[in-house]
């Protein structure tokens, strides 16, 4: 009997060096199928050939890019009718943003031992309702994701995967380097081709609850209940879309970071620290980037990207 089905992507850049000792593991559990795409473009078809064998638990192996397509082909694809499994992420990729909302860290077959723990007994307790960002650009369809980054974090994240990644170093060491630069960039006003750019002005306008415009270091739109640093978001009992942006000053940069790290962000007002929460988000802009869990869009004006929550899926929690 199949408990666990496990997709995974071995071109994700974290299943280069791990993908070997999965697929050992694998070959030691009769319970796990596990399915290996060539491609993203696979996935839809991965999909329909998981949903004859009726898992308990879906386990995503790969990176972000995996990951929402995977989310994304789940919602719209049908493969498992109205009674699709709960999804569990492996700790992969450069963020792993997904798997820390959900309990995952550290080893990824450490986190495939638990998932089988628990898909072996009442699966119950360890199911969350996690709503999805349906992001609309014009295009055939939605794409669907859980964190979206905007404005100056974009700058960072394009900085990081253009000018830091292809350096070699360490993942966590790269991040650090990032900060860095943001901070010269930002706090001491260096401008320099090797520094992250002056985030441009972008316009969010929430339906019914109004809008902020400026220039934010920071801008969140996000479902999952912890953010960066692994601060909590404050609406774990709240649904809708969490809109977090944070102006481009040193001071309102730091009382968000040190928000972050006590807990304070949504349960104590912050100057220059904007919490808002809706069900339609326009994001406007001058050819400004927002990327979706790795992947990138453009907001320009006039062709504002727009968002919106889709109903629940669930997830399977690793943590007690």
């Amino acid at each position: 009997m199949v408990c666990v089905a496990l997709l995974s992507n071995p071109r994700s850049t974290g299943n280069r060096a791990m993908l070997p000792r999965i697929r050992s593991f694998c070959a030691q559990h009769s319970e796990i199928f596990h399915y290996e795409v060539e491609s993203i473009d696979q996935i839809g078809m991965a999909l329909a050939t998981i949903a004859r064998v009726k898992p308990k638990v879906l386990v995503i192996n790969g990176g972000d890019g995996t990951v929402q397509t995977a989310l994304t082909e789940l919602h719209f694809g049908g493969h498992f009718g109205d009674s699709p499994p709960p999804v569990a992420v492996l700790p992969n990729g450069k963020t792993n943003l997904i798997a820390l909302d959900l309990g995952a860290r550290g080893d990824a077959i450490l986190a495939l031992e638990r998932v089988l723990e628990i898909a072996r007994t009442d699966l119950a307790s360890h199911v969350v309702p996690r709503e999805l960002i349906a992001l609309s650009d014009g295009g055939v369809r939605p794409v669907l994701g859980m964190f979206l980054g905007g404005a100056g974090l974009a700058d960072s994240i394009l900085f990081c995967r253009n000018k830091v990644y292809p350096l070699g170093l360490p993942n966590g060491f790269s991040h650090v380097l990032t900060v860095l630069a943001v901070f010269m960039s930002l706090i001491f006003g260096i401008r320099a081709a090797f520094l992250p750019p002056r985030p441009s002005e972008v316009r969010v306008s929430l339906i019914r609850q109004g809008q902020i415009e400026g220039r934010f270091a920071l801008l969140i739109v996000t479902t999952l209940h912890k953010l960066l640093l692994g601060s909590k978001t404050g609406i774990n009992e709240a649904s809708g879309l969490q809109v977090v942006a944070v102006d481009q000053s040193p001071l309102a940069l730091l009382r968000a970071m040190f928000g972050a790290l006590f807990g304070n962000i949504g349960r104590h007002q912050l100057s220059g620290v904007h919490l808002q929460r809706g069900d339609e988000i326009r994001i406007e802009g001058d050819h400004s980037s927002v990327i979706l869990d790795g992947e990138l869009f453009r907001a320009d004006k006039g062709r504002p990207i727009v968002l919106t929550p889709t109903p629940p899926m669930s997830f399977l929690r690793l943590a007690a």
